[in-house]
């Protein structure tokens, strides 16, 4: 039986690869639904290859274009974010890649857990903004969480057969961004098109810009203490420039676990999906004769204020992490815009942070509540 997957976030940089994946093994994984928000004709194209049940267009004002570009297939067009909400629903789909970026794959998660459909997870700001309600739900629907950031997937094969086993700590490695050996003066200067430029990994423009910025370090260190279920203390962030290791597990007796290969999601992707087969593949290989260096570094939470705010937040609890993703976002999308420095991004989530309304116990709508009030709040400094 091949294994049904809805991806969402098609469009993207993890979702273009999940398809990668998927038409390598044409015999084991089948594509039921595709979802995009803007990319209207990256997804007719993909539409058109792999001939899914469901498309849905979050922008609706696309969605006639859709509509007309598929009118000769079988497939049902739909459009809205509501209806990728109720898609992730539909009977048939064994597994839902959250592949959307930001805030908006968090109702989309619920949903799927809800439906007692397995999650490959790639959207890291679902955990970062209501980690504790997601994980809860998945153990109450019995919803597998299967990571899909290289980082988080490296620590899930390198306790695969340990899960009895008690650990010490985990070392989440990061490349540094292009701007780890930058002093406060040059960062000062950062433009748009030098953030875009990350020296290991190809990825979306938004969370390119969070790695130079490394707050999506401290979203990785947020999701990870939900996925494993561990303490802030016990994940400790190294910089690791050539992003060869991909993390580490340290084991109660001093012994360290790590998982290596070369700076490919695809890996990670196919893992997720088949697990807990591996799958031969294509997939370029690590080559020792030229990798012969690893370095390690201690991040520099004075010129990277970010990856501080991240710590700070899980620390605090409650809707705090919330609050800071929803900050973040509105200030990446500014400096995008060249309408904020990139020092600036980081002045403006403090603030927020400082100014939004803590809840120590939320729900879900004191998240979406908390959402709307940090966006407000950043806004608002944005134009002092």
């Amino acid at each position: 039986m091949k294994r049904r997957l809805a991806i969402l976030g098609s469009t993207g940089s993890i979702g273009t690869q999940a398809l990668e994946v998927v038409n390598e093994h044409p015999d084991l994984f089948e594509v039921y639904a595709l979802t995009a928000n803007n990319q209207v004709d990256l997804l007719i194209n993909q539409a058109r290859k792999f001939i899914p049940e469901i498309v849905v267009i979050a922008n609706e004002s696309k969605y006639p274009e859709l509509k007309e570009a598929l009118e000769d297939l079988p497939i049902k067009v739909w459009a809205g974010t509501n209806a990728i909400t109720q898609m992730v629903q539909m009977e048939p789909i064994d597994m839902v890649l959250t592949a959307m970026v930001g805030y908006s794959g968090l109702q989309p998660t619920i949903s799927t857990i809800k439906a007692g459909k397995a999650i490959a997870l790639a959207n890291k700001e679902t955990l970062v903004v209501a980690g504790e309600l997601i994980t809860t739900l998945a153990m109450e629907h019995k919803v597998p969480i299967l990571p899909v950031d290289s980082e988080h997937s490296a620590i899930f094969q390198c306790l695969a057969g340990e899960w009895e086993n008690q650990v010490e700590k985990i070392l989440l490695t990061a490349s540094g961004g292009p701007f780890r050996a930058f002093t406060m003066d040059q960062l000062a200067k950062v433009t748009k098109s030098e953030a875009l430029k990350h020296p290991n990994w190809s990825m979306g423009a938004k969370v390119t810009i969070d790695s130079a910025s490394m707050m999506n370090k401290g979203f990785e260190m947020i999701e990870a203490k939900w996925l494993f279920g561990l303490s802030p203390d016990q994940i400790e962030v190294l910089v690791h420039p050539q992003s060869i290791i991909h993390s580490m597990v340290q084991f109660e007796d001093g012994a360290i676990m790590a998982q290596l290969g070369v700076p490919d999601m695809k890996l990670p992707i196919q893992y997720a999906f088949s697990y807990p087969k591996r799958l031969k593949s294509s997939f370029e290989r690590l080559d020792f004769r030229t990798c012969t260096s690893f370095t390690f570094e201690q991040p520099d939470m004075n010129r990277f204020r970010n990856l501080a705010f991240a710590f700070e937040a899980i620390r605090t609890g409650g809707n705090m992490p919330c609050i800071l993703n929803a900050a973040n976002e509105i200030v990446v999308a500014a400096f995008l815009q060249e309408s904020t420095g990139f020092l600036q991004m980081s002045e403006i989530i403090e603030e927020t942070m400082q100014k939004a309304t803590f809840i120590a116990k939320p729900v879900y709508e004191d998240y979406v509540a908390s959402d709307r009030e940090a966006r407000e709040i950043a806004m608002n400094l944005l134009k002092k």
